[in-house]
């Protein structure tokens, strides 16, 4: 029993590797993607405010306005680093 769950978790942690190395090199060519998609999602939360009542969910609280600024930030750091 011990030495299956040492099996899975090692081929999670495999798993896991190659996810980020497919992410890399998926990411190292289209280094814009990630800002332009966070830019994206800021303009869909203005249009939201704009057009859905004060009640709506996601008008009080930003959601799209939040994605956005973390994904553009992401974006920016990982194609500083890439």
């Amino acid at each position: 029993m011990n030495k299956k769950s040492e099996k899975e978790k090692l081929t999670f942690i495999q798993n896991m590797s190659n996810l980020i190395d497919e992410a890399s090199n998926f990411f190292a060519h289209r280094k814009g993607l990630l800002p332009m998609l966070g830019m994206l999602l800021i303009i869909v939360n203005f249009l939201l405010a704009s057009f859905l009542p004060g009640e709506a969910y996601l008008v009080r609280s930003n959601l799209a306005l939040h994605l956005g600024l973390l994904v553009a930030i992401f974006g920016f750091m990982l194609a500083w680093a890439l």
